[in-house]
């Protein structure tokens, strides 16, 4: 019956929009032909066949085809580019602002090679994507993904083994200018103390962790207009028996001010879970998701909303908490959004210091009532920040990455190069202080594109299309 509900739903909300990104680069890597992915065209790298090759440094690389493909696998895995030595691929940027950047990894061994042994880092414009990375025996393909702040005319993304006679390498990349509402400057901030606006989002990068459809079932880049694939939660989701998962078979009604389809698809807002008292009490009682993350890193935490369940406009309020803070009292979606079934999202940050779990929570607050929706969630995203020595993963500056590598011993330049990386990071940290941020250390710098109509309490984001 479940699925037959996922099938009726998302027959139903079907639609043929697209976004079309200026910056639209989709590689093949390692593959002399091009290949089709989702009705994508991802281009050879291959500069004997494609003269507008993005590859750099490539005199050491080497085009590697899996002669025993999985069955019924997408082409950009039966391929990949192999790197040898520290090797870049360099892509024109049309459009500065947040790229998207995906890398596709999905190990194989051919005849003399075996990518299930590979170990290397991955720098994005300088910021440290991946550190001592390996994909040994992955049974499917792993997709990381990144939105990158770009402020110049290219993106340069390089590949490094950890250390000579080891290897590095990705079957397919793609660099695309993300939506300008994706990603905007205004947060919440949240600590012991209670909340704070955070301003300066748009000049961090961030890891996509975790993109869950509350309630619905998985999403795949076909459903998506942006192509996310989006997970369902009940991997998540650890509360209690008394919520419900709801779904709308009608229209969303994407407004000017809320979110657009970019930000969340229909497939993401026609679904929920609720709290809905059946009786003359409210229901003390909250939904709970819980995901692990890594300790040392802020995390931004978004939640999409979209009122798919009342009966009508100022009956559902509720309470939002992540990590057992008070993030929101008293929620009112309507007061922001004036209309049913029309999208938002709130996006927070929060300190991972002493945590390796982010928890959310939703419940009824004193502003409930009985017999109505107490309680509402559509979509979670969580996203690592980057950190001050300008990575997501570590504490290796690339300076430190780069050099170990050309003196093939990490061990005699750990020491030099911390020192240097810290200095660095210091240097940054003291010139922000002096121009009056209070954000943490951002690592490309970006003209502020805040929007002038966020909510009083939070971002309560509206800067949608429809």
């Amino acid at each position: 019956m479940k699925i037959l509900v996922s099938l009726l739903f998302l027959s139903s909300v079907f639609s043929t929009y697209s976004f079309s990104p200026t910056d639209n680069h989709l590689i093949n890597c390692g593959s002399p032909v091009d290949a089709t992915v989702y009705n994508r065209p991802f281009v050879s790298d291959d500069a004997s066949s494609n003269s507008n090759s993005p590859l750099l440094s490539a005199k050491r690389t080497i085009s590697l085809i899996n002669r025993n493909p999985i069955p019924n696998s997408p082409l950009i895995y039966n391929t990949a580019r192999v790197f040898e030595k520290p090797s870049k691929y360099v892509f024109e940027i049309k459009n500065p602002g947040t790229h998207m950047v995906r890398l596709h990894f999905h190990p194989f061994a051919s005849s003399n090679l075996d990518l299930n042994r590979a170990q290397f880092h991955v720098l994005v414009n300088g910021l440290v994507v991946l550190n001592n990375f390996t994909v040994a025996n992955l049974a499917n393909p792993l997709i990381k993904e990144y939105l990158i702040p770009v402020d110049s005319d290219e993106l340069v993304i390089t590949f490094i083994p950890t250390r000579k006679h080891e290897l590095g390498f990705v079957n397919a990349i793609e660099v695309i200018s993300a939506p300008k509402d994706l990603i905007i400057d205004l947060a919440t901030r949240l600590n012991g103390n209670g909340t704070e606006k955070f301003d300066g989002l748009t000049k961090h990068s961030l890891e996509t962790m975790y993109r869950v459809n509350v309630g619905g079932p998985k999403l795949t880049p076909f459903n998506d207009s942006i192509w996310r694939t989006w997970m369902p939660d009940d991997g998540f989701f650890v509360s209690n028996e008394l919520s419900n998962t709801t779904y709308l078979g009608g229209r969303i009604k994407y407004q000017d001010g809320g979110a657009s389809r970019e930000v969340g698809p229909d497939f993401v807002y026609g679904t929920a879970r609720i709290i809905k008292s059946n009786n003359a009490s409210v229901l003390n009682t909250n939904m709970t998701w819980e995901f692990p993350v890594i300790k040392g890193y802020q995390h931004l935490v978004r939640l999409h909303f979209c009122d798919i369940a009342s009966m009508s406009l100022g009956l559902l309020y509720f309470n939002v908490y992540i990590n057992e803070h008070l993030a929101y009292e008293d929620f009112d979606i309507s007061s922001a959004m004036y209309m049913l079934a029309s999208p938002m999202y709130i996006d927070f940050v929060i300190s991972s210091d002493s945590s390796e779990v982010v928890r959310v929570s939703i419940g009824p607050s004193k502003s409930s009532t009985a017999y109505t929706v107490d309680g509402i969630l559509n979509g979670v995203e969580i996203f690592k920040m980057n950190n001050s020595m300008g990575s997501l993963d570590g504490n290796m500056c690339s300076d430190m990455l780069l050099r170990s590598w050309s003196r093939g011993n990490i061990g005699v330049l750990v020491p030099l190069i911390a020192v240097l990386c810290i200095l660095l990071s210091v240097s940054a940290l003291m010139h922000k202080r002096t121009v009056g941020s209070r954000d943490s250390f951002a690592w490309t710098k970006l003209s502020n594109h805040a929007p002038e109509d966020a909510l009083e309490h939070g971002n309560q984001h509206f800067a949608g299309k429809k």
